[in-house]
């Protein structure tokens, strides 16, 4: 294992020493924003992550090589390079090891490499789910099956609001998902705090959850679970406005026969264009808020 995880000296000690770690995802830097936004955004999350007590995991693979903990270089050559870097889902890590070529790890791929590193609590934007028309196309992402089977926990916006909510709720259910809502009895819909879907579970203060996360590994649940994190209220974008941008874009991809690992990319830029970077804003300040709270949890998980 050795052969093919590679620690960082610091993320290496934290575990060492029994101290709080999060995970971070490198598919936000080269697939989810333009540069520099997006590794000043890298940078501001391992920040955010180490002032609230927790050592931070940028999560990635360089030269097929698992890696947990990046320097600032190579953060800095996986936002400068963009989308020339490979966009790494559960699939695609066999190959990329054994090629030792480069690869931006999406939350299923960064949920793997966390678990084998050893680390518990991953911090998000939104997770992928259920895309719209997937009861003809089948685009369901590969993130829900890895919360069903890889024992992380995954804090986040919610669910991506280009996608079906409705029905990412029924598969996490079916797959024996916890979705705990901090502070909130519904589902966030990323760029705005409301989606009008409700989770099962509600937790009001960190030291909750990581109770909850706690009893489900002395369980022996195979899977992970999903915390949602609610925007915060001043970078919450207006539900009219957000989905009217969303409509459109989905539209311009099924015109354009976008498919596939190109689907969120396209929607993403092309929101960020319809609300005039609006968009983009919220987006770093919602990471930002789940980096926050990851590292709370994290904490109160090793207290």
């Amino acid at each position: 294992m050795k052969e093919l995880v590679s620690l960082s000296p610091a993320v290496e000690a934290a575990l060492r020493e029994g101290r709080p770690v999060v995970a971070l995802e490198s598919t936000i830097i080269s697939h989810g924003m333009p540069y520099p936004q997006n590794v000043e955004t890298a940078l501001a999350c391992e920040a955010e992550a180490r002032a609230h007590g927790a050592e931070a995991a940028t999560i990635a693979v360089l030269g097929g090589k698992l890696c947990a903990g990046l320097t600032r270089e190579q953060i800095d050559y996986l936002g400068r390079t963009g989308t020339k870097v490979q966009k790494a889902s559960r699939r695609d890590l066999p190959l990329l090891a054994s090629r030792k070529e480069d690869g931006a790890t999406t939350v299923a791929a960064t949920m793997i490499i966390a678990a084998l590193a050893g680390i518990s609590v991953f911090a998000t934007g939104g997770i992928g789910g259920v895309h719209r028309g997937a009861e003809t196309t089948m685009d369901i992402s590969a993130d829900l099956e890895e919360l069903a089977k890889t024992p992380v926990a995954v804090v986040c916006a919610g669910a991506k609001s280009i996608l079906d909510l409705g029905l990412t709720l029924e598969y996490l259910e079916t797959r024996g998902v916890p979705v705990i809502g901090y502070g909130t009895d519904e589902l966030p819909a990323f760029y705005t705090r409301r989606s009008g879907f409700y989770v099962d579970s509600r937790a009001d203060t960190p030291a909750e959850i990581a109770g909850a996360l706690r009893a489900q590994r002395r369980m022996g649940y195979p899977g992970g679970a999903l915390v949602v994190n609610p925007i915060p209220e001043a970078y919450s974008m207006d539900k009219a406005v957000i989905d009217q941008a969303i409509d459109q874009a989905l539209c311009e991809a099924e015109q354009q026969h976008v498919k596939g690992k190109a689907v969120t990319p396209f929607l993403l830029a092309r929101i960020k264009e319809l609300t005039g970077g609006e968009s983009l804003a919220s987006n770093i300040q919602l990471v930002l808020n789940n980096v926050r709270l990851a590292a709370q949890i994290a904490v109160a998980e090793v207290l």
